[in-house]
């Protein structure tokens, strides 16, 4: 579980503060510090116990006892520092017996805990749990489970939903394509269909005729036992009869590198389809395939590659083992059943004889809408809750079932009820991302989670941890590291990415919040505390009184973090100053308009998020430890002084006059900067001077208000900038601009120029991302000449309304990948971008040409379009048609990229006409 996470964290931060704190710790540093090294003893074992907890409640039970030892420990620690810094500021007689005092006390608390940690020591000896690792490999329950959870290929799913389209690419994958030895792969969340998939294209007509006398099917399981895997396949290829039997006892007889052997030479003349489902882990697939550690592109002593078109079908969780076992095959990720296919499944599963629902009462159809909705498209879920409700037909029980539903789909079935299943995902992370994964619980149903918060959130708990401390910069770099491999394991979706193929929001299923929530209240993650406001007979959900932010200063004296973004708050009290552990803290959307002067004690806080305040206090400077300050929005524009914040890594929000006032030279670790409101109150020359002095400087956002405008830029002395925003109106776009000289994503927006701007823009030697919003050029047409944008990937052309034509010339933009337009936006040149891979089309259905052009588009893509693009219209937030269509997945050669955008070219071709006419 994630107890050995939470000691190690709690182990560093102990570490950490012996250090920082020493001037505080004075008179009890020899006491923390034989606590700090009792807990490093602990922790040496801590990792298997946390492993076997899962099957031995006693080992349960006392792991639970050193979480609760660790979180006292911290606590003291931290109440003690608390107590020590209050009373350093007096230094009458009297304050210091105080401290006489409080040194006492904490040091008898010590004690005590020390105490307590010898006893937990000496149970575990009594209890029989000295040695953890030994005993037994695996548990009853659990070698029950894996029992259950054997696939076999013959037991074929009788209703299967929404799969033919997947079924049908998979079979030409395994039958079709090069002839060297491939691995294909399909990865999913636990429940997705991932096995039922593949007993389907296992079971297939043609690939049987494909593999007609070797096709195996192995279920690998979390317990990976190689000799088992390979006995298993065996049985399937070589002892197929009565008269094999003694070639089946022989091969019995074999150790585990000669059953590898045997298998390999029994396989290498052949063409062979093996399945392998359920493979957890990178190392897992290594020990299968015998594949050395020190040489990743070897294919193993096991699996032979006779080019001769065999086949390896690999299903799994995570998806960095299928892109380890085939790093040249494409691995097919599974997707969540849409909300009509998830009922057809329910109906098949529920209404046991298939019949239409509508032949059903309406309150059992309105209770079973509403019940496989809250399943969001997973089909493990579907099924169980279809197969429960078919045995009692009753809207009594049917109700029942509709009202406790999560309780009913986590018990169902017992050892493979979805949770247990579900709880198979969990036990397999490694330590550092199981305390990661349980605080996603924290976050509402259905939410999506901004991955810039996440991350802090994580830094700010002690889930991030680096190796060297003081380097926030590559926290944040791990952060994302431990996001991205939650992904990969499939126990977090993504919701949007940017254009650069990062995480910008993500979302968790509620299945897997569920079983968060179960998992962090058995650790005791975090307890719910109702704060009652005593002023008020009711207290309202929306609105945080001040009585209420007063109770959790005076009660939680050690909080780390105080996330209140979208609550109402009538005003932040001063007791928040005195929170001198925090270093979270997010005000976002609350309504405040003033922040108290308090806020400058706030020595610890690392993030300030807040907007739409009257003025920021000019006490931002003592919080020396601050790395990322948000305040975007203030009201007034008065001095704010923040050039003392060494290690500021992130500053957004401040105004252009704020800032030429603060000598940014001293900002020595700021790499990502927006500035915003009246340009002209700043002289230009000294300005462009104040953003050079920044040498480590990323990002840039610049925002004029509508009055202001942007006459100059004069950035070329700028070497690490490599993203620039800006955001208001410019003069004019001319040759004397000087931008980054390593400038890769540019946006313009509201610039409201009146030349064309991309014979200025084309020249950029290194310019990755251009997007060009909301009126950023009033003219009607724009043009690319030829060799033109010679890096650029992506382009997007949004909200310019008087734009009507985009010409690009022959041996312009040779590496688009990603084009993004308005339908009002005519392009001509899009059948010579050869590397083009995806095109999305915004349409405002109001307009005339709409429908004959969504008619054009049904009737083209029922010719051999669909052979090289998939589509999709889907409905963004303003209300606007979306199209998108995107190139199929293996079209990567160079004839079948000419051949795919020859295919698109008449789309934009028959769109002139179709504007036309509309016109």
């Amino acid at each position: 579980m994630a107890t050995e996470a939470l000691v190690s964290f709690a182990v560093e931060r102990l570490g950490d503060k012996l250090i920082q704190e020493a001037k505080f710790l004075k008179g009890v540093s020899r006491q923390a510090d034989r606590l700090h090294r009792d807990l490093r003893a602990i922790q040496c074992f801590l990792e298997e116990a946390d492993k076997k907890q899962e099957e031995d409640s006693r080992v349960r039970n006392w792991v639970s006892d050193i979480r609760e030892a660790v979180y006292n420990a911290e606590d003291i620690i931290d109440m003690f520092i608390l107590n020590a810094q209050s009373l350093r500021r007096n230094f009458f007689l009297k304050c210091g017996f105080k401290k006489l005092i409080n040194r006492y006390k904490v040091g008898k608390k010590i004690e005590a805990l020390q105490l307590g940690l010898l006893d937990i020591s000496n149970r575990r000896e009594a209890l029989g749990i000295k040695n953890i690792g030994e005993g037994r490999s695996r548990s009853a329950e659990n070698q029950m489970l894996q029992g259950l959870r054997r696939s076999s290929p013959h037991a074929e799913e009788h209703v299967v939903v929404g799969l033919e389209k997947e079924a049908d690419g998979l079979v030409n994958q395994l039958i079709g394509g090069d002839l060297r030895r491939r691995v294909i792969s399909l990865v999913g969340m636990g429940g997705i269909g991932k096995t039922t998939l593949a007993k389907k294209v296992y079971n297939h007509r043609q690939v049987v005729e494909c593999f007609p006398d070797c096709r195996a099917w192995a279920y690998v399981s979390p317990d990976c036992r190689p000799r088992d895997v390979y006995m298993q396949i065996i049985k399937q290829l070589v002892c197929t009869s009565t008269k094999d039997q003694q070639v089946l006892e022989m091969v019995e007889k074999l150790q585990e590198h000669e059953l590898g052997d045997f298998l390999h030479e029994h396989l290498k003349e052949k063409r062979y389809l093996i399945v392998l489902d359920d493979v957890w882990s990178c190392r897992d697939w290594n020990c299968l395939a015998k594949v050395s550690s020190n040489d990743p592109d070897c294919l193993g002593n096991v699996l032979p590659d006779g080019g001769n078109g065999s086949r390896l079908l690999l299903t799994t969780r995570d998806k960095d083992v299928a892109l380890h076992a085939d790093a040249r095959s494409t691995p097919q990720e599974m997707q969540l059943l849409s909300k009509q296919k998830s009922w057809n499944l329910f109906c098949g599963k529920a209404f046991l004889d298939h019949v239409d629902a509508d032949r059903y009462p309406r309150d059992l159809v309105q209770l079973g809408r509403e019940m496989v909705d809250k399943c969001n498209g997973l089909p493990l879920a579907i099924v169980v809750l279809g197969g429960l409700l078919s045995r009692d037909m009753s809207h009594t029980e049917w109700r029942k079932v509709h009202d406790n539903i999560n309780a009913y789909l986590a018990k169902e079935g017992s050892q493979t009820g979805i949770m247990t299943v579900l709880n198979l995902s969990y036990i397999d992370l490694p330590s550092y991302l199981k305390s990661c994964f349980l605080h996603l619980s924290l976050f509402p149903e259905d939410y999506v989670i901004s991955t810039r918060k996440l991350f802090l959130l994580w830094i700010a708990e002690g889930f991030v941890l680096s190796a060297e401390q003081a380097d926030q910069q590559s926290m944040k770099v791990t952060a994302e590291v431990y996001l991205n491999e939650l992904i990969n394991r499939n126990l977090i979706q993504v919701v949007r990415m940017s254009v650069n193929a990062r995480v910008v929001e993500c979302r968790v299923h509620d299945l897997m919040r569920e079983l968060a929530i179960r998992k962090a209240k058995e650790q005791n993650f975090f307890r719910t505390h109702d704060i009652e406001d005593p002023l008020s007979s009711s207290t309202s959900h929306e609105i945080c009184r001040i009585s209420q932010l007063d109770f959790i200063g005076k009660c939680f004296k050690v909080l780390r973090v105080l996330d209140l973004e979208g609550v109402k708050v009538e005003s932040l009290p001063s007791i928040v100053g005195t929170l001198i552990h925090l270093r979270y803290l997010g005000l976002r959307h609350t309504g405040l308009k003033l922040l108290p002067l308090s806020i400058g004690n706030l020595r610890s806080l690392q993030t300030l998020d807040v907007n739409n305040l009257k003025q920021v206090p000019n006490v931002i400077w003592k919080i020396q430890n601050m790395r990322y300050l948000y305040m975007e929005g203030q009201k007034y524009d008065i001095p704010l002084k923040i050039d003392t914040l060494e290690n500021l890594q992130v500053l957004s929000g401040i105004t252009f006059k704020q800032w030429i006032q603060n000598n940014s030279s001293k900002l020595t670790c700021l790499g990502k900067l927006k500035l915003e409101g009246r340009y002209e109150l700043v002289e230009g020359v000294e300005f462009w001077k104040s953003i050079a002095k920044l040498r480590v400087l990323k990002s840039l956002y610049l925002k004029a208000s509508e009055e202001s405008s942007f006459p100059s830029l004069a950035m070329d002395s700028c070497l690490y900038l490599s993203k620039l925003d800006i955001k208001g109106h410019m003069q004019k776009l001319s040759e004397s601009f000087r931008f980054p000289p390593n400038l890769s994503q540019l946006t313009l927006d509201s610039c409201r120029l009146d030349c064309d701007p991309m014979p200025i823009l084309e020249k950029l030697p290194k310019l990755f991302t251009l997007r060009l919003r909301a009126e950023s050029y009033l003219g009607t047409e724009m043009h690319v000449s030829a060799n033109g944008f010679p890096q650029l990937k992506v382009l997007q052309l949004f909200e310019l309304s008087k734009v009507i034509k985009l010409n690009i010339e022959n041996g312009a933009i040779p590496w688009l990948m990603q084009l993004h337009c308005q339908f009002s936006t005519r392009i001509s040149g899009v059948d010579k971008l050869s590397n083009l891979v995806e095109v999305k089309i915004v349409i405002d259905s109001m307009i005339p040409s709409f429908s004959p052009f969504a008619r054009f588009l049904s009737t083209y893509r029922s010719r051999k379009y669909h052979l090289y693009w998939d589509h999709s219209w889907t409905t963004n937030r303003n209300g606007q048609k979306e199209f998108w269509t995107r190139r199929r997945k293996g079209l990567t050669s160079v004839q079948n990229s000419a051949v795919a955008v020859e295919m698109i070219g008449p789309i934009f071709s028959r769109w002139d006409s179709t504007q036309e006419k509309g016109s």
